[in-house]
């Protein structure tokens, strides 16, 4: 009994203790449980693979009780391996083959610049949405994930029943994937219109007297009300006044006492704030009003229909990338071009998207050691120009070769565009009209696999 009332009074001075709440920028949650629902996930889903044989029985391979099929199996194995040993030999056959396909190069500069867009907006959406609507990390990231994830899933869903049921040909499903890409581009425009004001900070983004600033200025964070005090500038604990202005502190309000402990905590007397009330103050920012969640509402909607037309036209598109290939060339094409996004995309994204976003930091917390820590206050205003008009740009600069791949691709015969009579090598008709470099003298394995005839 003495243990369990020891924890409890430690639990009650630490809530005690405790002086922001979870829609302030500086609280950090429960971040680890999501890594347990994942890795929970994780195993479950690895257990139908503990059911497995430890190999699988190639078709044509029955046993037979008489020895023939470990005769037909090992015979199957020496051909893999000199399969493989082709695959080796020919790597830089192949590389020459893909460097001289226009459509496959194409398609690659169209992913990374794709890549360079999408990776940016959904790495800060958390941050841009908290700061543009006002709400905590937590809800937001709980919103994306009821309001983003199902539409994306049933969307890659859909487009491949679309592609299987329909049987849409390579040169269709282009067509189908970029005019649902530029339709989804288009209507992304709309965000520009739900936009709410910054917080209403006294010395940061308006006046003690409640006065918007064009910009920030270091001295406006001391006032005549406050300059008795002698408040830290670099302190970072937002008060909400009665008169619906915020506070970096409340000090800097000009609050001379206390009632409360906690998150209940409420200040009084405070001199900077100018309301017919009695001039209190409670811990944290003021919310932005009713008008701007509803905001946040129609940009959710309307990233839930994006969301959706995107990924319909996003199995289309893949299938270009597939079918404009030989079929000996698809796996390292493939490889190759998750490599290049990975590489070329997904990594220097994040660090000059994120360095121009530090550039609309109006105040920068400070650690308990002086050094600056994070940002704690954005202009939203040169923040959504940069994280709407980043990659409104990459994204249509992507539509312009997108465009060359549907000229390039009235060029080619593909498999499915002729009749199946004469598809009799499909493959190489794909390649019939491509430019000299792609004549290089095959090995014997190249031209084994050339004349199985394989459909793409």
């Amino acid at each position: 009994m003495r243990l369990s009332q020891w924890i409890k009074k430690q639990i009650f001075l630490l809530c005690d203790d405790l002086t922001i709440t979870p829609t302030d920028t500086r609280w950090v949650g429960a971040w680890w449980i999501g890594f347990l629902v994942c890795a929970g996930v994780n195993i479950l889903t690895s257990i139908p693979f503990f059911f497995f044989p430890k190999t699988l029985l190639k078709e044509g391979l029955q046993d037979n009780g008489d020895g023939t099929e470990n005769a037909k199996e090992e015979k199957h194995r020496e051909k893999i391996k000199e399969e493989n040993r082709g695959i080796t030999k020919d790597f830089f056959l192949f590389m020459k083959s893909l460097s001289c396909n226009p459509i496959y190069m194409i398609f690659i500069l169209i992913s990374v610049i794709q890549v360079n867009a999408f990776i940016n907006s959904f790495t800060f959406m958390p941050k841009y949405l908290e700061q543009q609507y006002g709400k905590s990390t937590a809800e937001i990231v709980f919103l994306m994930g009821l309001y983003m994830l199902p539409p994306i899933c049933l969307g890659y869903l859909i487009g491949g029943l679309i592609m299987k049921k329909f049987k849409i040909t390579v040169k269709k499903a282009a067509y189908i994937g970029f005019w649902l890409s530029l339709t989804e581009y288009l209507l992304s425009f709309v965000s520009y219109i739900m936009t709410c004001d910054n917080f209403p900070v006294a010395g940061l983004t308006t006046s003690y007297e409640g006065v918007q600033h064009p910009l920030y200025v270091e001295n406006n964070v001391l006032a005549d009300c406050n300059t008795k005090c002698s408040c830290l500038t670099n302190t970072w604990d937002p008060v909400c006044g009665d008169n619906g202005l915020s506070y970096m502190s409340a000090c800097l309000a000009g609050c001379e006492k206390s009632v409360g402990t906690g998150t209940n905590m409420v200040f009084q007397n405070c001199s900077c704030i100018q309301s017919s009330g009695n001039a209190s103050a409670v811990l944290g920012l003021c919310d932005k009003g009713p008008e701007c969640a509803n905001k946040l509402q129609y940009f959710l909607i309307i990233s839930i229909i994006g969301c959706f037309i995107f990924s319909l036209g996003a199995i289309p598109g893949y299938m270009v990338l597939l079918r404009c290939m030989k079929s000996e060339e698809k796996s390292l094409g493939v490889g190759l071009h998750t490599f290049c996004m990975r590489i070329l995309g997904g990594i220097p994204a994040p660090i000059y998207f994120g360095a121009l976003i530090d550039r609309t930091c109006l105040h920068w917390g400070t650690l308990k050691c002086g050094e600056p820590g994070a940002c704690r206050m954005y202009d939203i205003n040169s923040f959504r120009r940069i994280y709407l008009g980043l990659p409104a740009a990459l994204r249509g600069a992507s539509f312009l070769p997108a465009l060359f791949i549907l000229i390039l691709m009235r060029k080619f015969q593909f498999p499915g565009d002729i009749d199946s009579s004469d598809t009799d090598p499909a493959e190489m008709k794909l390649t019939a009209k491509e430019s000299k470099c792609t004549n290089v003298h095959r090995s014997p394995t190249m031209q084994n696999d050339g004349e199985r005839k394989t459909k793409l």
